[in-house]
């Protein structure tokens, strides 16, 4: 008998996608098969578009389960999103609730294993979060490209804020550097949990992104045309209780050390380039933090669910355009030249 086939992207290198045949997924025991509706595109599959990958990918993945395997208790049609981390559940971290901290982790969905950009996802139970009731109950409509929003955007986003709190409970303003759809969701994440009157300074180099920053409450800084903390002060801002970096660059990352204030933090969210520190200047003397946030838990997800459904419409203005996945390679081109929010390819 020959196994039925699906056509799915393939990130062949050098900024090219190809659509080739790939057999169809079957569910083996606490597995399920999830038809895609939808994956948002990410600045950390840029490796993966100009360097290839040998598996699809896609790791900000919406859609329905289609089937299930011996062991599992989601009813088929059951709407969902789909968790990066395929946690062990099992772990000392897992057991604490910190799943994106798993010490036994099986794979990254769209990294190790294929993703969300085809047709067809195998997942194990674990990391499938309901949205509500299956796909047959008429009350159910979804906006799938919204519900992208669920993972990295507020999931990473409000994982961020919450490390913040570590470095500063008591902060009275933010900076975020960098103004892609991470550092617009910590900024919209950030609007919704301290208010639209909070102080939040944001900075790029892309025209596009700090007017849609701005339009979402932030104040914009265009560290192409002044510098930090120039740009600072011209709103009155000497310096900021706590900086969050999405941009993954050390420029970034050392301009925000600059003008973080006394007992005030940095929180790297964006993988990629280094940060250089004089312990005794830069940490001892003004007791500065600066600490990681990876991705987010899963059970944050429930929480943000709620606050999906509250501020749905403000939350929606990150996503700026909407492909069909058979236009993927646009989808990609246009997401990586910057004049974008959130670029979702939809099934």
């Amino acid at each position: 008998m020959t196994s039925a086939s699906m056509r799915s992207p393939s990130f062949v290198g050098s900024g090219t996608i190809q659509f080739i045949d790939k057999v169809m997924p079957e569910p083996g025991p606490g597995q399920l098969v999830i038809q895609i509706k939808a994956n948002a595109l990410c600045g950390s599959e840029r490796g993966q578009f100009y360097q290839g990958s040998t598996i699809t990918p896609g790791h900000e993945a919406v859609g329905t389960v289609i089937s299930a395997g011996a062991g599992t208790s989601t009813p088929i049609g059951t709407p969902g999103v789909i968790f990066l981390m395929d946690y062990c559940g099992e772990c000392r971290s897992c057991r604490g609730g910190w799943t994106n901290q798993c010490l036994d982790k099986r794979a990254d969905m769209g990294f190790s294993h294929d993703g969300g950009y085809g047709p067809f996802e195998l997942i194990h139970e674990n990391i499938f979060f309901p949205l509500g009731p299956g796909a047959d109950d008429p009350a159910s409509q979804w906006d799938w490209a919204e519900v992208t929003m669920l993972l990295d955007i507020m999931g990473t986003g409000g994982h961020a804020l919450e490390r913040a709190r570590l470095t500063r409970p008591d902060s009275e303003n933010l900076l975020i550097t960098g103004a892609g759809p991470i550092g617009l969701g910590v900024l919209a994440m950030a609007k919704i949990t301290y208010g639209a009157q909070f102080p939040i300074a944001i900075t790029d180099v892309s025209p596009y992104r700090l007017r849609l920053a701005e339009q979402l409450g932030g104040i914009p800084v265009n560290v192409a045309l002044t510098d930090l903390k120039t740009g600072l002060s011209d709103y009155g801002l000497t310096s900021v209780d706590c900086a969050i970096d999405t941009s993954g660059k050390g420029a970034a990352r050392q301009m925000a050390m600059e003008v973080v204030g006394k007992r005030g933090g940095l929180v790297c969210v964006g993988h990629g380039e280094g940060l250089t520190l004089e312990v005794s200047r830069d940490l001892i003397a003004p007791e500065h933090t600066v600490i990681g946030s990876e991705y987010f838990r899963y059970n944050e997800l429930a929480h943000n669910l709620e606050l999906f459904h509250a501020y749905r419409g403000y939350l929606s203005q990150i996503i700026t355009h909407r492909m069909p996945v058979a236009d993927i390679q646009a989808a990609f081109t246009l997401f990586f030249a910057g004049a974008t929010g959130k670029v979702v390819v939809e099934q």
